[in-house]
């Protein structure tokens, strides 16, 4: 029997391997600066003494002021540059953040991540009115860290300690729901989320609307959501403190 015989000119094909795929394009964002004109504070700190006696004082539980009638003074309510777009967002089972913009078209400008899953959250709230106090303690007479500047927060939900709230920059995945919802003012539902999860666990949810603004002193602030009638009082309020 002879040898077999073997083909020498055949050669490897590349043609059947396919360029790995490019990237996917970077979103433009179109959020915008806030303003930093400087406004005009009115005058509400007797207005503010008058309705709160105290801001939450962790010791050892959390203590929230009330609101008569659960609603905000009208003399406060009307007053112009006090409102602020509040997001609440994240996944089911993640962490929620909040995200402070001047106007849902603006940067923000803080980003806290909250000490609670989003879920969680979500069921609170289906209950009633749910008071988020975050509490850290004061500085130095010295010290010109601003309250909302803060890295770190020790964070109660209707008197009970959660945990930790955390200051960070806005993350890209941030800026990313932020630009989707860049045309909405108030509002809640979900979002594709980036997240390797399926199903509703993959989804961001999210919660948007306007917020009154109060500010009792350098270390003291809250923020009222307001409701879009505008009658009813605050489904959630968040306190920030320095104690």
């Amino acid at each position: 029997m002879g040898d077999p015989k073997t083909t020498t000119n055949a050669a490897p094909s590349t043609s059947s391997s396919k360029p790995p795929a490019p990237p996917p394009p970077i979103q433009q964002l179109s959020l915008v600066q806030p303003s930093t004109k400087k406004k005009n504070k009115p005058k509400v700190f007797r207005v503010f003494r008058s309705v709160f006696r105290s801001f939450p004082i962790i010791s050892p539980a959390c203590k929230f002021p009330s609101l008569p009638g659960g609603r905000l003074p009208d003399s406060y309510r009307n007053v112009a540059g006090n409102r602020i777009t509040g997001t609440l967002f994240g996944y089911r089972k993640g962490r929620v953040s909040l995200s402070i913009q001047e106007n849902p078209r603006t940067l923000p400008t803080l980003v806290v991540e909250l000490a609670m899953q989003t879920n969680v959250l979500q069921k609170e709230m289906s209950l009633g009115m749910v008071r988020i106090a975050l509490e850290c303690e004061k500085r130095g007479d010295k010290d010109k860290t601003k309250l909302m500047e803060e890295p770190l927060w020790s964070m109660y939900c209707n008197g009970k300690r959660s945990g930790y709230g955390v200051k960070r920059e806005a993350s890209e995945e941030d800026l990313h729901v932020m630009e989707v919802l860049r045309a909405v003012s108030m509002g809640a539902g979900v979002l594709p989320g980036k997240s390797d999860a399926e199903g509703p666990d993959g989804e961001m949810a999210y919660m948007r609307a306007h917020f009154e603004r109060v500010v009792g002193s350098k270390d003291s602030e809250t923020l009222y959501m307001l409701s879009p009638d505008g009658n009813n009082g605050p489904e959630l309020s968040i306190f920030f403190v320095r104690i």
